[in-house]
């Protein structure tokens, strides 16, 4: 039985998963690939630095001692960021070695040129884990579901975030108080920017869309919102319109183009994203043969990342056993066309403040009516003396329209606040 010797680029959360990993289930991992597949030489940043793992490996801080060894045939990367993992990356490819990345920063931004330097060379490029950690969605939608047309892709692909909304959402508590929370448990990074701003998901939003619709979509093509204005009343509201608040990943192929677009959302009691929780990840699924699918699952974390990466590892093993490199690399045939967020159409909530007053409903109602922005429902409660809250449900209108009234609507004198405006996405009632 070959063995096939690979070299890590990192040996931080998930280096140390793919080793342990590698190592627990050694006897398996060896059956299913028919070779035994062995860590050879490890990329650190600082050789003195103490740490929980150890190997039969050899430690360097020189990349080129990992890029040009002959004897190792697949690299992979897991160090993240932009740069040096590009440059490597690239190099590994010159040098004739398989990658396999969890870099989601990496492919979200430069995936084309990564897939073109990979077809060039002939070799696999895989990246199982830059999406939602251990859940099998890649391979899902480049072979299992290869077969369909896919219409729709919905997300909660952001652990830190969706634990936030669920604490919210479960213990009725407000948002920096969770998310201080979240960074005590590990579970939010010192700045947390990346995930409460949307920026994270809609790394991984590019990669999916751009496989699902097989057309290159990437971050800089996704419209995005972050949670940091949900509040506990927003919560509340939720809960009365049958609903609970997600951070919602969206990408849709429509006659006119793809939709992309990060952002909370009212999603309905019923659709199986509302059940997920904590910082689980699930991926809701719509193909024209299959129907309706959803991969659920552990989105982050040092063994169900590794999980992934070790997937991608097996996978390249084979290939190379069977002389079969780079079958499935890009598979971006379609140029279609980018949607403006002005295009988007869904409901929305639009949560105000103003002077309780008559006729102030009678002139909300005007002002979006002349807008082409029609109410599928309105709560109005007391809250302060002379002041009432009101929510406003709209039916399924275009972002265009709904802006145009939120500007004439800001403009009115007993409008004293805009609080919140959050969309709808998949409920039957509003579609």
């Amino acid at each position: 039985m070959q063995v096939v010797k690979i070299g890590l680029l990192g040996l931080g959360t998930v280096g140390s998963g793919v080793i342990q990993i590698l190592e627990q289930n050694a006897n398996d991992i060896q059956n299913r690939s028919l070779s035994q597949i062995k860590v050879s030489k490890v990329l650190v940043r600082n050789l003195k630095a103490p740490r929980s793992i150890a190997g039969d490996f050899t430690l360097t801080d020189q990349a080129a001692d990992v890029l040009t060894d002959p004897d190792i045939s697949i690299v992979v990367e897991v160090m993240g960021g932009i740069e040096p993992a590009k440059t490597y990356i690239l190099e590994a490819f010159k040098q004739g070695k398989n990658v396999v990345t969890a870099n989601k920063d990496l492919l979200a931004l430069h995936g084309q040129e990564l897939l073109d330097a990979a077809k060039e060379a002939g070799k696999d490029l895989y990246f199982e884990a830059s999406v939602a950690g251990g859940i099998p969605i890649i391979a899902a939608l480049k072979q299992s579901l290869a077969g369909n047309r896919i219409s729709e892709v919905l997300g909660i692909i952001n652990g830190t975030t969706n634990y936030i909304l669920t604490a919210m959402t479960e213990q009725g508590r407000d948002y920096q108080e969770v998310l201080k929370e979240a960074q005590e448990l590990g579970y939010a990074e010192a700045d947390p920017t990346a995930d409460v701003d949307g920026l994270d998901a809609a790394r991984k939003l590019a990669i999916l869309a751009s496989i699902a619709f097989n057309s290159r979509v990437t971050v800089n093509d996704v419209y995005v919102e972050g949670i940091a204005k949900i509040t506990s009343e927003d919560i509340a509201y939720a809960r009365e319109l049958n609903s609970t608040i997600k951070l919602l990943a969206v990408a849709k192929a429509q006659a006119d183009g793809i939709e992309v677009r990060v952002h909370p959302a009212f999603v309905p009691d019923n659709h199986p994203l509302a059940a997920v929780s904590g910082v689980f990840n699930a991926i809701y699924v719509v193909g024209d043969a299959v129907g309706e699918t959803m991969f659920y699952g552990r989105g982050a974390g040092s063994l169900p990342t590794g999980s992934a990466v070790v997937s991608d590892i097996i996978q390249v093993v084979r290939n190379i056993n069977a002389d079969s490199t780079a079958n499935i690399n890009c598979t971006c045939y379609n140029e279609l066309a980018i949607k403006s967020e002005q295009d988007f159409k869904s409901a929305f909530y639009i949560r105000l403040r103003v002077k309780d007053e008559p006729r102030v409903l009678a002139t909300l109602a005007l002002l979006f009516a002349e807008a082409g922005v029609s109410f599928a429902s309105i709560i109005q409660k007391q809250k302060k003396r002379q002041e009432a809250e009101i929510v406003l449900v709209t039916h399924p209108t275009q972002e265009s329209c709904l802006r145009e009234a939120l500007d004439s609507v800001r403009a009115y004198s007993k409008v004293l606040s805009i609080h919140n405006v959050i969309r709808f996405e998949s409920g039957e009632h509003y579609d």
